[in-house]
């Protein structure tokens, strides 16, 4: 279950329309006595991307992690969003993959460099991508062309919906903290940190190895 930090304060306004309510009141800064729930700001030019098909669509064998070749994706982002690193992560291995992006991560930009990162991937490894709703990956149906993989996005403020991929960016900030320019990291750099967390037991994998299952994995296809 999971529970929002508003559904939390509505719940206290409610329980406490008794006699208790005057008293509790009395101890907020702003005495108000009723929640008003933050709208969230749209920024300026924001807007919905074309062509999106949405998780809800996605083939159900996704879900299921047995079939390899099913990622998930987003940006971790350095100082003033002025630079970042893509993270790509397959769902049945947690094999992690990083994007080195010197150039920025504009749309075409981030669109070729994601291309090129698929592109030397096996044919078994190439068959569905998950991602937020960020602009950066406005180009998708472009991608799709040029890769023959399917993208579909999450729902807005859903980011349980490619878990792999947000608890990766955490372990990532470990390597790359917030704040920083990122692109102080070369491509040398980025194949080094993801070698070493595909090389780390996970608890999940039954303390295999990412390295270990998307190999096992991809053989079973064949």
């Amino acid at each position: 279950m999971r529970v929002s930090h508003e559904t939390i304060y509505q719940s206290l306004y409610v329980q406490t329309r008794g006699a208790l309510r005057r008293e509790l009141t009395a101890y907020l800064r702003t005495k108000r006595q009723e929640r008003r729930p933050k709208r969230r700001k749209t920024p300026a030019g924001a807007g919905r991307m074309r062509d999106m098909v949405m998780i809800s669509d996605r083939p159900k064998v996704v879900e299921t992690r047995m079939v390899p070749g099913h990622w998930e994706g987003d940006l971790i982002v350095g100082k003033d969003r002025r630079s970042a690193i893509g993270t790509l992560v397959e769902r049945t291995s947690r094999y992690v993959v990083l994007v080195h992006l010197p150039d920025g991560h504009t749309a075409d930009v981030f669109r070729r460099a994601l291309a090129r990162k698929f592109r030397r991937f096996p044919a078994e490894l190439r068959r569905t991508l998950t991602w937020d709703q960020g602009k950066e990956m406005a180009q998708h149906v472009r991608f799709t062309m040029d890769t023959n993989i399917e993208v579909y996005f999450c729902d807005p403020h859903s980011p349980w919906q490619r878990g792999s991929n947000e608890n990766t960016n955490g372990l990532l900030r470990q390597y790359f903290p917030k704040g920083q320019d990122l692109t102080q990291y070369s491509a040398a750099d980025l194949v080094a940190v993801a070698r070493e967390l595909n090389n780390r037991p996970r608890q999940t994998l039954s303390w295999l190895k990412p390295v270990e299952v998307l190999a096992s994995a991809v053989a079973s296809t064949r």
